[in-house]
């Protein structure tokens, strides 16, 4: 009889541990997919845009609309996580996944393919925050919790790093309408699982809910800045109606700023925005997101346009730069954590961007050597990438009071993404006004090298970080 009791509980940490894990999966490859499809489109873009007969500023509205939408629906995704539920919202975000997939593998127009792209961004910020959440409280010992965030952040890590090589390999010999359909499967099982494994959610009395109006004015400012960016070469013809759009992003951005300062649940607290580590982590990230966003687009039309590679060759050629990425991030990056403090990481993460921007305008000038290529994308998505975003990460949170990790956090990836967004609509104006036989031409090449450089100085400027900052 004494044996008895304490084989039961071995068995139940046994089952408890099972169902643990499996909930971890489902968390994990439900981020590994959303992580998967903002890089994996890269080496697709040029199929899409010989598919629709598009030209290459156009056809960049495919990533600038996603990741907008990720951007600005990410924080309302947290909110609505807590109140609404992880589990529903995982569960919706996960489902209007797979069904915008699967439009955007059928659909017949670059138009209805644009709209169920932003539509994923949108599904892409309900699934990241509630997936962290379904991690952070079913593991709830210190430890556990650690090694399971480390490795649900290590799905979104490979998701990233792997996306470019199977899109490039899924677009020659399935068709670029595939690195869509490929979604549909995988979170089809994730949804059953999802259904049946993860906790109900607890019914909460909530009297103040998410600020919700708040998030749509910030998407409709940055979708009409993106669009009367990309707009600018055009101004002659275009006066009045890119008056309007300026005009209107004027007043979004004086009435989004009124609501958030007079609402009882703000989607962000304007105090928290004045505080030195969110103002140095915004920067960073928004220039980060700029630059990385456009080198991969840059990258891909280059790489098939102007050099003549498929899409699987180009893929293959960037396979060891994901896997150099993962060494980096296990071996060489806590060693330069401990040497080194976190402002003088960053400023080396930026310092090999701006190294990758200038290699890649001399593998232009050099015709496209390949060589030169090769060791800049070594640079950024090797080497500058990871050192790059963990750093800014610990910037971003740096003395802040622990009950504010979460917003900081969010604030911070939705800056990056959001710089993303606005980088590409930018860059796609001097796409627009290049003149030339090749696709990437110097003129989008320097714009894209300005941005790291802005981001080294930008670095560079900032004082050492408090230790403690008060909200």
């Amino acid at each position: 009889m004494f044996y008895v009791i304490p084989l039961f509980r071995i068995l139940f940490r046994i089952c408890m541990t099972r169902r643990k894990n499996i909930i971890l999966i489902i968390a994990s490859i439900g981020i590994f997919v959303e992580a998967l499809d903002i890089a994996i489109i890269n080496l697709a873009v040029p199929s899409i845009q010989t598919h629709y007969g598009l030209s290459s500023d156009k056809v960049q509205w495919l990533q600038t609309l996603y990741v907008l939408l990720y951007g600005g629906f990410l924080i309302i995704g947290g909110k609505l996580s807590d109140v609404i539920g992880r589990k529903n919202i995982f569960i919706a975000g996960a489902a209007l996944f797979l069904v915008t997939s699967l439009g955007a593998g059928l659909s017949p127009s670059f138009e209805l393919l644009a709209f169920f792209r932003a539509i994923q961004g949108m599904a892409a910020a309900l699934i990241m925050p509630a997936a962290l959440s379904i991690v952070t409280h079913t593991f709830t010992e210190t430890r556990e919790r650690s090694k399971a965030i480390a490795i649900f952040s290590s799905f979104a890590a490979i998701g990233s790093g792997s996306g470019l090589s199977l899109g490039g390999l899924i677009a020659t010999y399935w068709g670029w309408q595939w690195v869509f359909f490929i979604n549909v499967p995988v979170l089809m099982l994730v949804l059953i699982f999802a259904w049946f494994a993860l906790d109900p959610d607890l019914k909460k009395d909530i009297k103040e809910r998410p600020d919700i109006i708040s998030g749509l004015l910030l998407v409709i400012c940055l979708l009409m800045l993106s669009y009367g960016v990309h707009e600018i070469g055009h101004i002659r013809e275009n006066y009045g109606r890119l008056l309007a759009l300026f005009t209107g992003v004027g007043l979004g951005i004086y009435l989004l700023k009124q609501r958030l300062s007079v609402h009882p649940a703000p989607l962000v607290d304007l105090k928290l925005l004045a505080l030195p580590p969110i103002i140095t982590g915004i920067g960073a990230f928004l220039l980060l997101g700029a630059f990385f966003t456009g080198f991969l687009f840059l990258l891909s039309l280059m790489m098939q346009k102007d050099m003549s590679f498929s899409a699987a060759k180009a893929g293959l050629l960037l396979v060891p730069f994901s896997i150099l990425s993962a060494a980096v991030a296990k071996f060489l990056l806590p060693g330069l954590m401990k040497k080194f403090d976190v402002k003088q990481t960053g400023i080396l993460g930026m310092a090999l961007m701006v190294a990758g921007g200038f290699l890649l305008i001399c593998s232009m000038m050099s015709d496209h050597y390949l060589p030169l290529i090769l060791l800049s994308v070594a640079c950024v998505t090797g080497l500058g990438m990871t050192i790059c975003f963990t750093s800014f990460s610990v910037i971003s949170v740096h003395g802040i009071p622990s009950e504010h990790y979460g917003l900081a956090s969010s604030i911070a990836s939705t800056a990056y993404f959001l710089g993303g967004g606005l980088g590409l609509s930018l860059l796609s104006l001097f796409i627009q006004s290049s003149q030339g036989i090749n696709a990437v031409t110097m003129g989008p090449a320097m714009v894209l090298c300005l941005y790291a450089c802005v981001g080294l100085v930008w670095m560079l400027m900032k004082q050492p970080l408090a230790q403690k900052q008060a909200v």
